[in-house]
């Protein structure tokens, strides 16, 4: 998505031409590869870090302009929201101290980031999916105002023909509909990339896909979105999710999503790859190309291939292949997108030299990795390791079924050990990296194990609002300090800081678990519900979860006093006595506007309401709760 010359509209003609120029510049790419160009006697390695940007109350901020104005620095660029940042590497040649200069680096240009933040008020989180994030965060408003990413959702909405559906599935669940792409950008990598030469292409990458599984198991850092509990990395359900154009009915037939782990081993080339995503999928996106690259090729330079690399950068493969140049010179190099941001510089440095080294160990072993592995393996290891981190179940070599920490501690970090230094990498970086992903393996406590932890243990003391605040500034805090996240004290509800951060507006502590009725069903059910509950308002929905009316104990006090029998209060319809068209409030409102009309209303409950779906509930005995931990607060205060 680098090129910004992009339209946000493509018609027939254009996308048909763009796709011409895409099969041109395949063609050359198999020139290029049979005359022997690409480059094979050396190895680079390289990343790309992403980032949050957030504001003093720990909230995502839209100040990505306004930061890489102050940066000033070309490693840095937009992602496709505001409250993100990339940072780019220079490329490192694989071998001495190449790991801790890719550390020293990483820290630099985080701390650029920082020091450019700092003065507007800002600060910046190295976190998978930010925990503060919510729905509101995602409207288009939030999007970074360039025609590259306008025109990415313009074609991504055309190919869906409809709104985006989520459903992801943990501890807890989350069903939810989107307008548009900008779900994607809860999503921050690392991303690392490996070059290899044409020859070794095949075997590598097929190895890259077997052990970017366990990989993935000891960096899961994303276990929380709008705060639900789902996968250990739900960064590889969301993302696969927030860029599927494929329809419901879509479903009866193989259609690949365009972010895919792939659907088979590489057999003879690189070009299998290419073939098969240009086959696959339409062009999203074009753009004006002046590059010929037969012409190119004919005048002794290296062609850029810009038609095939901008549709290569609309396919998300979780490795992707990707041809590059450097010093006039192409390349090859697998890109690996599946590892999370954070939770520390030296976390993710870890979790690259066990990637680094499982690929090499494991292609040093096995020629063919296919022999010994079935895809589908590769594959459901790849989808467990997101699911369940360091507690999933790994089919591996020889149909082993092992458990993630003995695979990786027993067998993964020495072979990893063994294969950086064949490669001439200096051994005390191979020690420290491995070492500190070998004591958080043992230890069981990655960057998501982290999080839930802290999560589940301020559960009985803070409202929803504020462990999110608290583990997004103990995140901050801690990744300053740089100790691995093994070392990590759980987070601290006071460390989410005042308590305005916590309750500023409704969606922060609305009450989502809702018992409601529908207008048919007798009020007798209304009050069971107010007894078993220990609620007094009950609210009442059709069948598509629209908000159609409100029971209130006071309504069926009424009903009492009335002169009723039971048998006759017992058999009322709710639609008789509800209440319709209450007063109803959007997740976004202000607490204090809330407080205020609810005390102009003399009402003792607001529905929380988005784009006509009932979606929470605020009552007085909320803001009780707000008013009692101020009251702790200033008596503090005080009173230290």
């Amino acid at each position: 998505m680098g090129e910004k010359t992009l339209s946000a509209e493509a018609d027939k003609a254009t996308l048909r031409r763009f796709t011409q120029h895409v099969l041109g510049d395949l063609r050359a790419l198999e020139q290029i590869m049979a005359d022997g160009l690409i480059e094979h006697d050396v190895r680079r390695i390289g990343a790309e870090q992403e980032m949050f940007i957030v504001d003093g109350r720990w909230r995502p901020a839209l100040a990505a302009r306004d930061v890489l104005a102050a940066l000033g620095d070309r490693h840095f660029t937009t992602e496709i929201a505001l409250f993100n940042l990339e940072a780019n590497l220079d490329p490192l040649v694989f071998g001495g101290d190449c790991l801790r200069r890719m550390e020293t680096a990483l820290d630099g240009l985080v701390a650029q980031a920082r020091a450019a933040a700092a003065p507007q008020g800002l600060d910046i989180v190295l976190a998978g999916i930010l925990p503060t994030l919510r729905k509101s965060d995602l409207g288009m408003e939030s999007m970074v105002p360039e025609p590259r990413y306008y025109a990415l959702a313009s074609a991504l909405d055309r190919l869906r023909g409809g709104a985006f559906e989520f459903h992801i599935k943990g501890v807890d669940e989350l069903i939810l509909q989107h307008e548009s792409v900008m779900l994607e950008a809860c999503n921050t990598s690392f991303q690392t990339h490996f070059q290899v030469a044409p020859s070794e292409f095949p075997n590598l990458y097929n190895v890259a896909q077997v052990a970017v599984g366990p990989v993935l198991a000891a960096a899961c850092n994303s276990p929380l979105l709008f705060g639900r509990r789902l996968w250990h990395e739900t960064r590889i359900a969301l993302f696969q999710q927030s860029i599927d154009t494929r329809s419901s009915m879509d479903h009866l037939r193989e259609r690949s999503p365009r972010v895919t782990f792939g659907s088979r081993w590489v057999r003879r080339s690189v070009l299998e790859l290419y073939r098969e995503d240009v086959g696959r999928f339409r062009a999203l996106l074009a753009a004006d190309l002046t590059e010929d690259p037969f012409a190119v090729l004919a005048a002794g330079q290296t062609p850029k291939l810009q038609a095939l690399t901008l549709h290569n950068s609309t396919v998300y493969r979780w490795n992707r292949a990707c041809y590059g140049v450097t010093d006039g010179k192409p390349h090859l190099r697998i890109e690996n997108r599946v590892m999370p941001a954070g939770p520390t510089v030296l976390d993710e440095v870890a979790n690259a030299a066990l990637w680094f080294g499982v690929v090499c160990g494991l292609s040093d072993a096995h020629p063919d990795i296919t022999a010994v592995m079935r895809f589908d393996d590769a594959r459901m290891n790849f989808r467990a390791a997101a699911r369940h981190g360091l507690r999933a179940q790994f089919h591996w070599l020889g149909h082993e079924t092992i458990p993630a920490q003995t695979l990786i501690c027993d067998r993964l970090v020495p072979l990893a050990a063994e294969a950086l230094a064949s490669r001439g990498i200096d051994a005390a970086d191979v020690e420290r990296y491995l070492g500190v992903v070998d004591r958080r393996v043992r230890a069981g406590v990655n960057g998501a194990e982290w999080v839930l932890r802290s999560f589940d243990g301020m559960a009985p003391h803070g409202s929803l609002g504020a462990r999110l605040n608290a583990i997004t500034a103990a995140m901050i805090a801690r990744q300053k300090e740089g100790k691995p996240v093994h070392e990590w004290e759980p987070a601290r509800l006071d460390e989410g800081g005042s308590w305005q951060y916590s309750f500023h507006k409704v969606e922060q502590y609305m009450t989502t678990d809702l018992f409601t009725v529908h207008e048919d069903e007798p009020i007798e059910l209304v009050a069971n519900l107010m007894d078993w509950e220990r609620i007094r308002h009950v609210p009442v929905e059709d069948h598509a979860h629209r908000l159609v009316g409100l029971v209130s104990y006071r309504t069926l006090l009424r009903l009492l006093g009335s002169g009723l029998d039971r048998a006759g209060v017992a058999g009322t319809p709710v639609s008789e006595v509800m209440h319709r068209d209450p007063i109803t409030v959007p997740p976004e409102m202000p607490t204090l506007e809330a407080i205020r009309l609810m005390h102009e209303r003399q009402v003792g409950c607001l529905p929380v309401v988005k784009n006509g779906q009932l979606i929470g509930i605020v009552t007085q005995g909320d803001f009780m709760d707000v008013a009692r931990d101020l009251l702790e607060a200033k008596l503090k205060e005080t009173n230290p």
